[in-house]
């Protein structure tokens, strides 16, 4: 078997070796080439005619000619080494994530978080094909609709594993043009006489929390918009519809430019909400899945 598989690798050196010298065009160039001598290159060439009883190459001082025999040596052996690279490399390739790759994530922190951070991650992992899709709605993971989840707040309990990616500070803003129609509220209950926005989805609730010294109470509050995503609500108070409560990563950019201003800070109990990529977890995890939660958690869990 030894003798047989050593032969067989004799002969990819030797098609190797040929198809070097044709292309080089001549012993020493094709040595050069493969690091062996001129002399090595034409024993390995003698070998091949006398092992198939032909001539494959006339050779003169100024030239080396193929033969009949030669030329379909050659489209062989090079048929022969681009499918034993082709298989190589895909062996080599068994190994690396690949696939297609579903992603769930909210609208307004998929946007402004998650797809600008898709072009690296295709980048570092170009077999994979992230198929990401923005929506303020659970889906389900286990009834197979997305590969990955990007999920705020409390979890629920089940057999899925999560990963913490971060958190997400509340603020509570009004656009400079309502406070100045309105007035400020100095303290929380100074809301009940202001347009509070509020979220639309089923586990928010009309009411908003605060902390007074060391008594923290949930407060109701009222509004004419609800709206399924914090983006929105900043969008709005920034146009001076009303007061909103949302993520600080949302309106990040608003507050830094003063289209907002958050207010009633002294009242913040300081509530976050946990941001985790959920997935399918354990032994039979794609390699797709567990890059791609790794990639988020090393570029967005440094302060988680």
């Amino acid at each position: 078997m030894n003798a047989k598989m050593e032969n067989g690798g004799d002969r990819a050196r030797s098609m190797e070796v040929f198809a070097a010298t044709i292309a080089e065009g001549s012993f020493s160039a094709a040595g050069r080439c493969l690091g062996l001598t001129p002399s090595a290159v034409s024993r390995t060439i003698d070998r091949i005619e006398a092992r198939l009883g032909v001539r494959l190459l006339l050779r003169s001082t100024r030239a080396l000619t193929l033969t009949a025999e030669g030329e379909a040596y050659l489209r062989a052996a090079r048929r022969i080494l681009a499918d034993l690279g082709d298989a190589e490399q895909a062996i080599a390739d068994q190994g690396a994530p690949r696939g297609r790759l579903r992603v769930s994530a909210a609208q307004a922190h998929g946007r402004l978080t998650i797809v600008p951070l898709l072009g690296e991650f295709v980048r570092l992992y170009p077999h994979i094909l992230v198929d990401i899709s923005l929506a303020d709605r659970l889906v389900d993971l286990a009834a197979g609709q997305a590969d990955v989840a990007i999920r705020f707040g409390p979890l629920a309990d089940s057999l899925l594993t999560a990963r913490k990616l971060g958190e997400s500070r509340r603020v509570i803003v009004a656009s400079p043009a309502y406070l100045a129609a309105n007035g400020t509220p100095r303290v929380p209950e100074d809301l009940h006489s202001h347009n509070c926005l509020n979220f639309n989805f089923r586990r928010a609730e009309p009411t908003w929390p605060f902390r007074d010294g060391g008594r923290e109470y949930a407060l109701p509050v009222e509004g004419n918009i609800e709206a399924n995503n914090g983006e929105t609500l900043g969008q709005l108070a920034a146009a001076g519809v009303g007061i909103a409560r949302v993520g600080a990563f949302s309106i990040a950019d608003e507050i830094a430019s003063g289209a907002l201003m958050p207010i009633l800070e002294d009242y913040n109990p300081g509530d976050v909400e946990a941001i985790h990529a959920v997935f399918a977890g354990g032994a039979n995890t794609p390699a797709r899945v567990r890059v791609f939660v790794d990639f988020l958690g090393e570029r967005l869990g440094r302060g988680a």
